[in-house]
């Protein structure tokens, strides 16, 4: 198993390379002098446990798994939990794709989300979220257990695409079909939506609601770098902890990261670190999250 490098070695790197900062002649190699400033700064990123891409934005996709029209309603529960969020940090949001059901449910959709630390906050809300409650839609009102799978990702566009990630030509298909999002008829009159697949993976990105057809291609790719990425790291952290990873994770029961209860008690609970609270509502309605999002930091 994969050790982590010891912080003290970490420190001793950047102790070494703030002394040749002192250097008279430090600035006469610019190129040299830039990159060292760079990699000084990473260090520290490093040793205080901030990754590469935390301080950035993200994209976010939420799925509608198990539970039919349940999960699909689960799924929007989520979306305005998010989005409640959202409003109260002042994050700036925007919609890529969304795919609606006709009780306001969704099946899936995906947002970017602009502010700061914005990847760094969010990035331990992906994985699989039950809820148990009285269906609304089973004229019985017998108690249903629902889920709903919730994806974040480093946002690449930040970061001029990126070429951490590099995708051969050959491993992507690129369809196109007419958007069904805002942009008016300019947008609805051609295919100006792009679903880009990553053949190895199968991994899938769907963009529909920039201008052109060019614009919505290079936001499907930057956000499929994206999922290569998080798809790297789990398999990274997984290698490094011996642990197993199966290649798709089920949005069912036994996968769930939380739960969130309203009968027949009231209850959110995180699974991976104990944190709990009886108030449903200012989680679900009010996007009151943060309890959750500060016991994430030591995963």
């Amino acid at each position: 198993m994969k050790k982590e490098e010891p912080k003290e070695n970490i420190g001793a790197k950047i102790a070494e390379l703030e002394a040749e900062m002192t250097n008279l002649n430090f600035w006469s190699d610019k190129t040299k002098a830039q990159a060292t400033i760079k990699e000084i700064a990473e260090l520290k990123e490093k040793l205080a446990g901030v990754g590469r891409y935390d301080k950035g934005n993200a994209v976010m996709t939420l799925f509608a798994g198990a539970g039919g029209d349940d999960a699909e309603d689960f799924t929007g529960m989520l979306l305005r939990m998010y989005l409640k969020f959202f409003e109260t940090h002042k994050f700036e949001v925007k919609l890529l794709h969304e795919n609606q059901n006709d009780h306001g449910g969704y099946r899936n959709i995906t947002l970017e989300i602009h502010g700061k630390n914005v990847y760094g906050m969010l990035k331990n809300e992906s994985g699989v979220h039950r809820l148990v409650r009285i269906s609304p839609f089973n004229a019985k009102q017998l108690r249903h257990t629902s889920f709903s799978m919730v994806e974040v990702i480093p946002d690449f566009k930040a970061h001029g695409g990126d070429d951490a990630i590099v995708i051969p030509e050959g491993d992507v298909r690129v369809e196109f079909s007419r958007s069904s999002g805002p942009g008016g008829q300019n947008v609805n009159k051609r295919e100006t939506a792009v679903r880009v697949v990553h053949i190895p993976t199968g991994i899938a990105v769907h963009v529909e609601t920039e201008r052109s057809q060019q614009q919505n291609r290079d936001r499907a790719m930057d956000v499929l770098k994206g999922k290569l990425y998080k798809k790297q790291e789990e398999e990274r952290k997984a290698k490094e902890s011996g642990m197993y990873v199966s290649k798709t994770t089920e949005i069912e029961w036994g996968n769930q990261i939380r739960s969130y209860v309203t009968h027949p008690y009231k209850m959110v609970k995180d699974h991976r670190t104990g944190a709990e609270t009886s108030n449903v509502n200012a989680v679900l309605e009010d996007g009151d999250i943060d309890l959750f999002l500060e016991a994430e930091k030591d995963l």
